[in-house]
């Protein structure tokens, strides 16, 4: 996702990291774009093996409480063309536009279905295709995001969004329970 193979940490949890504050568990320089703009759903593109070996990080995005989030999923022919279950774990999200080929913000964004849109939680990226969704990162704590084909988790196909926590007691992630396994 964005040109990064995610890979979980070895040594604590991430949510573990974020209650405790404990340093370098995870970065979060998440890019907000990808690092190169080109044909994705172009199947002849010579160029895009230099894009095949991507950087093994647990990087994830950093989210204000209560931000309104949108994302865009673009599915790529860089491996092979197939249809991606993208599914997002804490939060229900709003599908507000897809299509086939590039997404192109210009004449896409006047697709989008803000009188009725669906509520998901997993969505299937069309094949050679995109999605739009859109969610208010109103739970605090760590959220993973992964596409639900388990055979892709291994490759990285999954990104996590760090909630942080509100102003209130009723926004902030609680401490986890005193029963609570060690692993």
């Amino acid at each position: 996702m964005s040109n990064h193979s995610f890979v979980l940490p070895k040594r604590v949890s991430l949510l573990e990291a974020f209650f405790r504050n404990i340093s370098g568990v995870y970065t979060t320089d998440f890019p907000n774009r990808p690092p190169l703009v080109f044909d994705y759903t172009n199947v002849n593109n010579s160029f895009h093996q230099s894009l095949l070996m991507t950087p093994k990080l647990t990087s994830v995005k950093k989210l204000k409480f209560n931000a309104t989030v949108q994302l865009v999923l673009q599915n790529t022919a860089l491996i092979g063309v197939e249809n991606h279950p993208m599914h997002l774990h804490g939060f229900n999200f709003y599908v507000l536009a897809q299509g086939f080929g590039n997404y192109d913000p210009a004449k896409d964004s006047n697709k989008f279905n803000f009188v009725n849109p669906q509520v998901r939680n997993t969505l299937g990226v069309p094949v050679g295709g995109w999605a739009v969704i859109r969610f208010r990162a109103n739970n605090p704590g760590v959220w993973f995001m992964h596409c639900h084909l388990d055979v892709h988790l291994p490759w990285g196909l999954a990104t996590a969004f760090v909630v942080e926590n509100g102003g209130t007691p009723e926004s902030t992630l609680p401490p986890p329970p005193a029963d609570f396994p060690k692993c």
